[in-house]
């Protein structure tokens, strides 16, 4: 195939040497693009100036007088700026419009070392766009002789996609910092937390996080935060308040700061979170509860920046990026009063709620396995779960029974209970159970159909066993182990009365260890039952 190449005349490269003998000795790129041996151009196309229309014909001579079999075709480039980004780019698009480009037959390159800035730019979109149908192409003098070195850019080679596969690790890594690592598996929250990454890594403007109490809003604020803090788009720190749990002046005060004298005990003057946030977070937590008052002055603080302390004259800067969240619906607040419709609109650029857990069933095992690593990283010791308990545990927390009306709080000291009640390490399915337990008792339903439950059921709950997790066949029998135990002074005695059969058929026999296997299987340590009659 024939080999072509475009670029623009050099004005000062191209001319090195003048028009003297010594030019033959100068590096000049064009003319040393049409000489490389390796490269081989069959044909050079060059723009050039009508001011500089001798140089041209200088070069057109001096590369087709040489060994080389290049012709160089001259074409005048009518542009009066060469630094006018608008009207080079014009130029060069008008000109791929209307070149009869062949790459069946020819193989093209753009040469971007001659030529302005600008023009460098611009061939370079061109090419990347295709509308150059052809590779990129440099040229550079080398210290040991006058020719040019030649290197050849394909932005259809590989290294791209390796570009496009690292720039893919970097968007999975800020998605991973606002999951703090958890493996969602839920679509739905997956798609809402992209969505949050592309809005935190592009905009200043509040975010208003929507969602039932514990569903991780102040999590998910904390970690927006880490991620803008990753790309250096925040300087200052995190400052996070929940809203309900402060009123009139001490709101006033704790979002604003106040002087001294402005209320009894302000005994000297005090910094607010809004100045503690300069440059940073700011996360207020349950929005709606704050008075009418403060929403006004919050609202001038972010349209303006400024605001004035608690008996203050003196007014104070701040500029922080907002997070809000609530529970309430905001929208009824505006219609009973409580909350300023202005406010509203100014917090709702962008508004994400968020689910449930119970709405995100798929994401309660990868977040009970976070929650564990959590404790061990505060407690310094390592804890897991029989295989037999975490089944049974992520079949209560997956059934209708399970209604998790704290969320993911629900979720964390459920965990953190267990945890602390595994002193060797395990959860065991005792321990699971007893949770169950607890957690319908703080729901309010207390363990399911207790008024309902047979004489066999209320056997098994009494010894921490939930009925509806034992198969209906082996109930009785595990009942009846049960009754042995606590009729029995020891484990042995309750071994010898219930494989009574099986002693007279061997010589041998450990009736208690068999014993403790069984009872093992549902998490239950016979000691603790064995004489409880």
């Amino acid at each position: 195939m024939n080999k072509v190449a475009f670029g623009f005349l050099g004005s000062k490269l191209d001319a090195m040497g003048g028009f003297s003998e010594k030019r033959h000795k100068a590096w000049r790129p064009s003319v040393s693009l049409a000489l490389d041996k390796a490269l081989g151009l069959s044909r050079l196309e060059l723009w050039y100036s009508p001011r500089f229309l001798r140089l041209a014909r200088m070069i057109k001579e001096d590369i087709e007088g040489s060994e080389a079999k290049t012709s160089v075709v001259l074409r005048e480039a009518n542009i009066r700026d060469p630094w006018n980004f608008e009207e080079v780019y014009s130029f060069l698009f008008d000109f791929c419009n209307h070149y009869p480009f062949n790459p069946e037959e020819e193989e093209y390159y753009v040469h971007l070392t001659t030529g302005t800035h600008v023009a460098q730019i611009c061939l370079f979109l061109l090419t990347e766009t295709r509308h150059f149908p052809g590779k990129l192409v440099q040229t550079s003098p080398r210290a040991e002789a006058q020719h040019e070195s030649v290197s050849v850019i394909d932005l259809d080679l590989s290294r791209y996609d390796k570009l496009a596969q690292r720039f893919e690790q970097k968007l999975g890594d800020d998605l991973q910092i606002l999951k703090a690592g958890i493996n969602t598996r839920n679509r739905a929250f997956n798609d809402l937390i992209a969505e949050i990454e592309l809005v935190a890594r592009s905009s200043t403007e509040p975010i208003l996080l929507l969602g039932p109490t514990g569903a991780g809003k102040s999590h998910l604020a904390k970690q927006i935060y880490l991620l803008k803090q990753s790309q250096h788009r925040l300087e200052g720190s995190f400052v996070d308040l929940n809203c309900a749990t402060i009123r009139g002046e001490q709101a006033m005060s704790a979002l604003f700061g106040h002087a001294k004298g402005a209320f009894t005990g302000a005994v000297g003057k005090r910094d607010g979170l809004l100045k503690k946030a300069h440059k940073g977070l700011l996360f207020l937590d349950e929005i709606g509860e704050l008075g009418l008052d403060e929403q006004a002055m919050l609202l001038r603080a972010l349209e303006e920046k400024r605001f004035f302390p608690l008996g203050s004259d003196n007014e104070e800067q701040s500029d922080f990026q907002l997070i809000a969240g609530t529970n309430r619906n905001l929208l009824e607040g505006v219609a009973d009063g409580s909350f300023r419709e202005d406010l509203l609109r100014r917090i709702n650029t962008w508004s994400f709620t968020l689910p449930s857990l119970s709405e995100r069933p798929e994401d309660i095992e990868p977040n009970l396995e976070f929650e564990l690593r959590k404790f061990e990283e505060r407690a310094g010791r390592r804890i897991t779960f029989s295989s037999e308990a975490k089944t049974a545990y992520l079949e209560f927390a997956l059934s209708p029974s399970a209604s998790w009306l704290g969320n993911f709080r629900d979720l964390n000291a459920s965990v953190t209970r267990m945890a602390t009640l595994a002193p060797q390490g395990r959860i065991t399915v005792e321990i699971v159970n007893h949770e169950i337990a607890r957690l319908h008792s703080s729901w309010g339903a207390d363990t399911p159909a207790r008024s309902e439950q047979t004489p066999v059921d209320s056997i098994l709950h009494n010894a921490g066993v939930l009925p509806e997790n034992v198969d209906l066949f082996e109930r009785p029998q595990l009942a009846q182990v049960i009754r042995t135990l606590k009729s029995s002074a020891s484990i042995a005695e309750a071994g010898r009365t219930l494989f009574a059969v099986t002693r007279r058929q061997r010589a041998q026999f450990n009736d208690s260890d068999r014993l403790r296997k069984y009872l093992a299987r549902f998490g239950i340590e016979a000691k603790r039952i064995v004489g409880g009659d």
